[in-house]
């Protein structure tokens, strides 16, 4: 897999950094753990995006065809694409865009709502998310460092921050019995 280019540093920048932080402000933790999760952003951007530039395929571009193959028709409105990405209409736009140059996706009018667009996956859109697929489980999604329960763990723990920020009510967090409560 493609990746950034190593850092190679003798040290911790992260760690380094919330020392400083203790010493000037006080507590470093959330700063260390937010300063992480946006490096580990950063580099598993830049791995995925390498996986999928052979496909003229970003990340965000791929999260749009799984979820039109996802759909029972192969086809969504715009809206509802960017309400299920969490992302903005504008970004939606232009994602959709691309892979309509790219022959991935179609729009369609909408049926049941004169104003509204479709982006429909055309079979060159399923083609590429089997073919993208494959290269990002065989990557394992760049996370080969976890075991699974690591990943469930992790998935865990960020769903936690997701609920707080109101993307979705705790109480349909599904029932783990492994877990002996909500996840």
């Amino acid at each position: 897999m493609s990746q950034q280019k190593p850092l190679n540093l003798s040290f911790d920048p992260i760690d380094r950094a919330a020392e400083s932080w203790r010493a000037h402000f006080g507590p470093s933790a959330a700063m260390a753990a937010v300063t992480s999760v946006m490096r580990a952003h950063q580099i598993l951007l830049s791995q995925l995006d390498s996986l999928l530039k052979p496909y003229d395929l970003t990340f965000a571009r791929y999260e749009a065809l799984v979820l039109l193959t996802f759909s029972k028709t192969g086809a969504l409105p715009l809206s509802k694409i960017g309400e299920r990405l969490m992302v903005h209409p504008t970004s939606v736009t232009n994602t959709v865009d691309r892979l309509e140059k790219s022959g991935f996706v179609r729009r369609l009018p909408n049926p049941r709502d004169g104003r509204g667009v479709l982006a429909e996956i055309t079979s060159a859109g399923e083609d590429v998310v089997r073919r993208a697929t494959a290269d990002l489980m065989a990557a394992e999604f760049g996370l080969t460092m976890y075991a699974e329960d690591e990943l469930q763990q992790m998935f865990d723990q960020l769903r936690t921050l997701r609920v707080a920020a109101g993307d979705f009510p705790a109480s349909v967090m599904r029932q783990d019995e492994g877990h002996g409560g909500l996840l």
